[in-house]
C-alpha cells in the first residue's frame, strides 16, 4: 500500500506540474479580442534576435516553458536579446526570476544600430535584481535596485523583489513619452522622459557617459544577457 500511495502521490505531482507549465505563455480570450499578443511563445525563440548579431546561437534558450539566458552554456554567443519589432506607445507584462544575487534588465526604446555597442548605450532599463544577495556597489545604490531606472531615479520604498528563484511580475508602460515602471505591483519609477528636466536628470546620472541614452522615442525591447541566470515567461504586450 506504501508504494503504491508513493507512486499514485509521484504521479500526481507529476500532472500538476505538466498542467501549471501548460498554462504559462498564453493569452486569456479577452485579451486577445483587448489586442493583447504574446512575445514569447514558451517553446521557441520567435520574434527575438541577438542585439547587432541577428539569429545566431547565443546563451539563450528555451526550457519547460521559460526563457533562460545561461552564461554557463557551452555553445553560442554572450549578447542581449531583443525583438523584432519596434514599439513606441505600450503597455508590456512579464515574470521574472533570477540566481542567488542575480542580477539582469529589461530595456525599452532600444536603438538597433552597429555603432552603438550595447542596448544600454539608447535604452531604458528596468533593473531586474536580487536586492538581498547583490554586489555591494547595487546595494548601497538604491537606483541599481530592482525596478528600477538603472543608475537614474527609482521610488526605492517600494523596490521588494521576492527572493532569488521565485516568479516576479513586471510591468513597463509607455504613453506620449510618459514612462511608468511597477515590480510586485508597486511603482518603482514614473517620469516624463522626452522633458528638459528629465535630460538633466541624465546629465547627473551615471548614464551621462552615453549621449544618445533615453534620446527615442520608440524603439525594441531587449532583455539582458549579463554574468548572472535570469528566467523570463508570460510576456505580453499591448500596443496603445
Amino acid at each position: 500500500m506504501k508504494i503504491q500511495s508513493s507512486i499514485l502521490l509521484a504521479v500526481s505531482l507529476f500532472l500538476m506540474a505538466c498542467s501549471s507549465q501548460e498554462e504559462q505563455n498564453q493569452l486569456t480570450t479577452e485579451e486577445q479580442e483587448a489586442g493583447w499578443h504574446l512575445l514569447f511563445d514558451g517553446k521557441t525563440l520567435s520574434g527575438w534576435h541577438v542585439y547587432n548579431k541577428g539569429n545566431m546561437d547565443s546563451k539563450w534558450t528555451v526550457n519547460n516553458g521559460e526563457l533562460l539566458c545561461d552564461p554557463t552554456k557551452k555553445e553560442g554567443i554572450f549578447g542581449d536579446l531583443i525583438t523584432d519589432s519596434v514599439y513606441e506607445n505600450f503597455d508590456l507584462q512579464l515574470e521574472w526570476k533570477v540566481t542567488k544575487g542575480g542580477n539582469s534588465g529589461v530595456f525599452i526604446n532600444v536603438k538597433e544600430d552597429s555603432s552603438y555597442a550595447a542596448t544600454f548605450a539608447t535604452g531604458l532599463e528596468m533593473q531586474l535584481l536580487d536586492n538581498s544577495n547583490a554586489e555591494a556597489r547595487h546595494q548601497t545604490d538604491s537606483t541599481h535596485w530592482a525596478g528600477c531606472l538603472y543608475a537614474v531615479d527609482c521610488i526605492a520604498q517600494n523596490s521588494y523583489p521576492n527572493p532569488h528563484g521565485h516568479w516576479n511580475t513586471s510591468r513597463i508602460v509607455q504613453k506620449n513619452g510618459k514612462v511608468s515602471f511597477w515590480l510586485n505591483n508597486k511603482l518603482t519609477f514614473e517620469r516624463q522622459t522626452q522633458t528638459d528636466d528629465f535630460k538633466q536628470m541624465i546629465a547627473s546620472s551615471g548614464m551621462k557617459a552615453y549621449p544618445d541614452f533615453a534620446k527615442y522615442p520608440s524603439g525594441q525591447i531587449a532583455l539582458q544577457n549579463h554574468t548572472d541566470s535570469v528566467s523570463f515567461r508570460n510576456i505580453k504586450i499591448i500596443r496603445l
